[in-house]
């Protein structure tokens, strides 16, 4: 059995490329920041070569992980359940939008009320 074989070869490939890619980008940006604290602190080659190895090290564990027998069947299954979805068109989705945006200035005016009512009731109220 190949280290790197392909479980299920051609089923849930978009989700598997874009967990991959995810994982790389996510690796890519830690190795940066590595790379930003050990400036001035070891040589150039230690301050590249390490984040380099780290991100090709990480590169290679999740392609090994999302191409394992129970990670490739997860992943297959979302992408199956995601192609079931049924996706609100841009026309409701700004419709919802523009609900939520009044709904939200509505209630921000109704607690500004109360707020004001309650400081008049409570600047009415005798101080002893």
């Amino acid at each position: 059995m190949p280290f790197f074989r392909i479980y299920k070869k051609g089923q849930g490939k978009y989700t598997r490329m874009l967990t991959l890619v995810t994982a790389v980008v996510l690796g890519t940006i830690g190795a940066y920041l590595l790379s930003m604290f050990l400036e001035g602190k070891v040589s150039t080659y230690i301050r590249f070569g390490v984040p380099m190895v780290v991100v090709v090290v990480l590169s290679a564990v999740v392609l090994w992980v999302i191409n394992r027998e129970k990670s490739a069947d997860f992943l297959i299954a979302t992408e199956g359940e995601m192609k079931k979805v049924s996706w609100s068109t841009r026309k409701e989705i700004v419709g919802s939008t523009k609900v939520v945006i009044i709904a939200t200035f509505m209630m921000a005016a109704l607690l500004y009320g109360v707020d004001m009512l309650f400081l008049f009731l409570f600047s009415r109220l005798p101080m002893k």
